[in-house]
């Protein structure tokens, strides 16, 4: 089923190292390793679709149900928000009852917070199911990214990337699904159609991910679950695995519930510059990409005129550039790794945006045009899916979770930070001094990642084994 040496022999899985060490003897997925891994990367499809729906017909929600501006604020940036405290949340869950339970979780949480959202007539309501969307996200987006670099052999590891085209491709699909909605004359309730259909996806998804969803066999053995562990390895890989015995006294026992608590040993050595690069790539990233990726319907007005059709199209347009550079980004962190990929986006999405933001409606549409795509490139292929990647390759199955939700919490701050800042400054000093203000954000991810080494993609180490050499735990007598 799958290429790697330990196929043809027993494995004994004794820790979580074992159990690590032999899916990095695999060089590829394939078969039901490769259709688990797709599932569960399709989660973060439905977290990027549930966060485009509302944008895209928000200006017929504002006048349905006359909302004010601060109302209009507080909605948009509701869900990443709301995430600033589910990401940790998620990963302390998740560290503590196994990866595959809270992901079902999220999926009912998505799927009512949705149809409350669309089911709304006034702005309570939509505040409710926002928050529920919110909710949802920042659990989801935690756990699924540390299941996936539970799932990847190390080869791979590039592969989480992908998640930065899978973001897009739902974007698009949105946009895409309300233009049809716009053709079929729904009226001022588009934004109800664009919203509820995310409740069909969660709700699909649940059903998908119930039925095949393998619990990470990493995560088991760290908490000594071995014959779980070998099960899994056995069910999901075909390795032969069996459960083994501890030796006396080895490190790595089982341990105790992992809580927010032990989020402190993030910011000690060794995992200390790898929370900080993380998370300032998580920060940036994300600032950058809200401040003015979620507002290119905004400049596809400025850009291609006020009717509805023209603006939608030109954001589809700009998002189709982002998914070429998501799924690129997985090649690009390959060859160049995380690190070098990120400056060499951060680099380009710099120059972009002083450019984009000096010249900006004073260039011929056709020219014009071509800048929010090199900045949707760069910023997709580069710095974009690093920082969540970086966290779930850099830490330890026990604490992975924990790192995956912290830097997702910046990453949400960055988020709402980018949506609530790009309004303030456009207003003030209009979209082209605002465009060449924000440009200080990829400057300092790029001088981050200059000052900071370290990335998962180019040292061999097994996480698990390291966690041990290290930091040995004893395990809690009973």
């Amino acid at each position: 089923m799958n290429d790697g040496p330990a196929n043809t022999r027993t494995a004994v899985i004794r820790d979580a190292g074992d159990a690590a060490g032999l899916i990095d003897t695999l060089k590829r997925l394939s078969g039901r390793a490769n259709w688990i891994w797709f599932l569960a990367l399709a989660g973060l499809f439905l977290d990027a679709y549930s966060n485009a729906a509302l944008g895209a017909g928000l200006s017929p929600m504002v006048k349905q149900l006359d909302l004010s501006p601060t109302e209009v604020g507080v909605l948009t940036a509701m869900a990443p928000a709301i995430a600033i405290v589910s990401n940790p949340f998620g990963g302390w869950l998740a560290a503590r009852v196994g990866r595959v339970r809270p992901l079902l979780i999220t999926k009912v949480v998505f799927a009512v917070g949705a149809l409350l959202t669309a089911a709304g007539s006034d702005f309570q309501t939509v505040f409710a199911g926002r928050g529920l969307v919110g909710i949802a996200y920042g659990m989801d987006f935690a756990v699924a990214m540390a299941l996936l670099a539970e799932y990847t052999p190390a080869s791979l590891k590039g592969r989480l990337n992908f998640w930065q085209g899978v973001w897009y491709t739902a974007t698009t699909v949105n946009l895409l699904l309300t233009l049809a909605f716009y053709r079929f004359d729904v009226g001022a309730d588009i934004w109800r159609w664009s919203v509820g259909s995310s409740a069909v996806f969660a709700l699909a998804l649940l059903a998908l991910q119930l039925a095949f969803l393998v619990e990470s066999p990493t995560w088991l053995a760290s908490k000594g679950r071995l014959s779980e562990a070998a099960a899994n390895l056995r069910r999901m890989y075909g390795f032969a695995a069996e459960a083994g015995e501890r030796e006396p006294g080895q490190a790595g026992g089982t341990a105790r519930p992992v809580g927010l608590g032990d989020a402190g040993v993030l910011f000690r050595a060794p995992y200390l510059p790898r929370t900080v690069l993380s998370t300032v790539i998580s920060l940036t990233q994300a600032m950058q990409y809200f401040a003015v990726g979620w507002y290119l319907p905004v400049i596809s007005l400025e850009l291609f005129g006020e009717e509805f059709e023209k603006a939608t199209l030109g954001s589809m347009a700009f998002n189709a550039v982002g998914i070429v550079g998501g799924c690129l980004s997985a090649y690009a962190g390959r060859r160049l790794g995380l690190r070098v990929s990120s400056m060499a986006g951060y680099a380009m999405v710099f120059v972009a945006l002083l450019v984009m933001g000096a010249t900006f409606k004073e260039l011929p549409v056709a020219i014009a045009a071509l800048l929010p795509v090199v900045f949707i490139f760069c910023h997709s292929a580069g710095p974009g899916p690093n920082g969540k990647s970086i966290a779930a390759l850099s830490y330890r199955s026990d604490i992975r979770t924990l790192g995956t939700g912290v830097t997702g919490m910046l990453g949400s701050l960055g988020s709402v930070a980018g949506l609530y800042l790009f309004p303030q400054l456009q207003a003030g000093i209009g979209v082209g001094g605002s465009l060449m203000a924000l440009s200080v954000v990829p400057l300092v991810g790029l001088l981050t990642c200059v000052a900071i080494k370290w990335d998962p993609t180019r040292v061999a180490v097994n996480l698990e084994e390291e966690a041990i050499r290290l930091q040995p735990r004893t395990p809690v007598s009973a």
